[in-house]
């Protein structure tokens, strides 16, 4: 089988999702304990609306031509997590074969004509925002290699880690996506500060990252926090920021600690945040990936693109 290339390999851009667990919870109204939204995959309404809302992004890529990076609905369906609402592993392990599955039967049905990579959606052991306990190389390593042994089982193209908050756990998790094969991302969440939740500098992360792990990463990723938190760490004559390939930003400039406790949701300006992009994108030159994070829907992906265009 010939393998696609990724996106870091290639000179095409390519979307991805956006806020999916906040637009199922403020848009669609779901119960959402955890914030986790692949226990919705066992309803029919919960996969009517995984089917809504991603025809919508597919039909965003085909207007604006870019390629799709596809994610799995696996971001909580990790062990602990699992066990915290009420699911073994027996059950963890179809639920991860189980999205992998409908993700290549919507690149299938929806993605015609387009370049479409299924991405297995790792997140963390702990709290996205909070790192209250941080694991050794070691113990990261052996806990998200079950989860990465499901999807690249399942037939994954990649795997990607949202929301890492600490070094170690992203260099566990690269070791175990090399242990098996598969190609991997690793995507830090940063505070308002610039910084991971853990204090260090993005560019000290990637680098500690990129010198422990058995293999590099493909490339790095920032998610779930505003451009604004972020944009002014970046120098002009910095080499690390040739390995951010992605971003998925938040549209609220809330912090993590506000947004943990916000009963409503903050969409920020889609037009706005399209024209941060395409800033954003003349001080990283290899950045292909491009998303949204909490508060963004399909009018935020819309306006992005139309801004990376310009």
């Amino acid at each position: 089988m010939k393998l696609k290339k990724l996106p870091h390999q290639s000179d095409l851009m390519f979307l991805t999702d956006a806020g999916l667990e906040t637009w199922l919870l403020f848009e669609r109204g779901f119960d959402m304990p955890c914030f986790a939204a692949y226990p919705l995959a066992q309803s029919e309404e919960g996969r009517a609306a995984f089917t809504d809302y991603f025809s919508a992004i597919f039909d965003i890529a085909r207007r604006n031509g870019t390629g799709f990076v596809l994610d799995t609905y696996t971001w909580r369906a990790n062990p602990d997590w699992g066990h915290e609402l009420g699911h073994d592993l027996s059950h963890l392990h179809d639920v991860n074969r189980q999205a992998v599955k409908s993700a290549k039967e919507m690149r299938t049905t929806l993605g015609k004509g387009l370049e479409v990579l299924v991405n297995g959606i790792i997140g963390p052991r702990g709290d996205g925002y909070d790192p209250k306990s941080i694991m050794t190389v070691a113990q990261a390593q052996t806990y998200h290699a079950w989860q990465i042994e499901v999807l690249a089982g399942a037939g994954v193209d990649m795997v990607s880690a949202l929301t890492m908050t600490n070094v170690p756990e992203a260099i566990g998790v690269a070791n175990a996506a090399a242990e098996v094969g598969v190609p991997c991302v690793v995507s830090f969440t940063l505070e308002t500060d610039g910084r991971l939740p853990t204090g260090e500098r993005l560019q000290d992360a990637i680098a500690q990252v990129d010198d422990t792990a058995r293999e590099k990463p493909a490339y790095y990723m920032v998610n779930c926090v505003h451009p604004e938190h972020f944009d002014d760490s970046i120098s002009e004559n910095a080499d690390w920021k040739r390995r951010i390939g992605g971003l998925r930003a938040n549209a609220s400039r809330m912090s993590h600690a506000e947004l943990d406790c916000c009963e409503t949701l903050d969409d920020g300006d889609p037009v706005e945040l399209g024209t941060q992009y395409a800033q954003l994108r003349k001080l990283l030159p290899n950045l292909r990936v491009f998303g949204g994070c909490c508060g963004t829907d399909q009018r935020h992906l819309a306006q992005i693109c139309t801004a990376m265009a310009s």
